[in-house]
C-alpha cells in the first residue's frame, strides 16, 4: 500500500509531457458527463486513440481516475509554488501558502463538478474517508512551513499540527465555502492568515 510520503514524492513530480494529451482528454471527459458516466470508450474517442490502445495505458477506469486525480493534484502544488517563490518574506509567503492553498481547491474545476452532480462519489473521500488525503496535504503543508521556520528559533513551533489545521480547515472552506472567511477577496484571506495563522507560528500580527 502506497505510503504518505510516496504519495506526496509522486505528486511532486513535474507532470510527464507523455500521456498529457491523454489525461486531458480524461479531464474534459469527467467535466462533461462526470466521472460515474464516463466510458473508457469516451476517454479513447476524445483522446484519438483505440480503446484497446487505451485499456494497454490504463487496466482499468480507476486507474486512468487516479492518473486524473494525480495530476490535478501535481497542478494545484505547482500553482502554490509559483505564487510564493517571488515572495521573499517569511509572514507573507506563509499567508500566500494559505490564500493559494484554499482558493485552489475552491475553484478546481473537476473537484467542485462533483460536489455538485456526484456528491456519493467524491463526499465519503472527503470526509469520513479523508484521512488519507489530509495526511498527504499535512505532509506537503508542513515541509513547506519548516521551510518558511527554518532560521528562527522558536523551539514551541509544531510545523505538524500547524499543517493540520490548515489542510482541515481548506478541507472545510471546500466543502462549505459560504462564511465568514473570505475566499473570494484575495486581499481579505491574506488578512485572515495574518491575523490568525501567524500568531500559531509565534509571529507577529501586523
Amino acid at each position: 500500500m502506497p505510503t504518505v510520503h510516496s504519495i506526496l514524492a509522486r505528486i511532486l513530480e513535474k507532470p510527464r509531457a507523455e500521456g498529457e494529451h491523454l489525461l486531458e482528454s480524461a479531464l474534459s471527459a469527467f467535466l462533461d458527463f462526470g466521472i460515474k458516466r464516463t466510458s473508457m470508450g469516451e476517454v479513447a474517442r476524445r483522446a484519438g486513440i483505440s480503446p484497446a490502445t487505451l485499456y494497454r495505458r490504463y487496466e482499468s477506469k480507476n486507474d486512468l481516475v487516479q492518473a486524473v486525480g494525480v495530476r490535478e493534484a501535481q497542478r494545484f502544488v505547482a500553482d502554490i509554488d509559483d505564487r510564493v517563490q517571488a515572495i521573499t518574506d517569511g509572514e507573507d509567503q506563509l499567508a500566500e501558502i494559505f490564500v493559494a492553498f484554499i482558493t485552489s481547491l475552491a475553484r478546481n474545476e473537476l473537484l467542485q463538478r462533483l460536489l455538485r452532480t456526484e456528491p456519493d462519489l467524491i463526499l465519503p473521500r472527503l470526509t469520513t474517508q479523508a484521512g488519507p488525503i489530509l495526511a498527504v496535504g499535512r505532509a506537503y503543508l508542513a515541509d513547506k512551513l519548516r521551510a518558511l521556520h527554518k532560521d528562527d528559533t522558536e523551539p514551541d513551533f509544531d510545523a505538524d499540527l500547524v499543517a493540520e489545521i490548515m489542510a482541515r480547515l481548506a478541507q472545510s472552506l471546500a466543502l462549505t465555502p459560504d462564511g465568514l472567511i473570505p475566499l473570494g477577496d484575495e486581499a481579505a484571506a491574506r488578512e485572515f492568515a495574518r491575523r490568525t495563522l501567524l500568531p500559531m507560528m509565534g509571529g507577529h500580527r501586523p
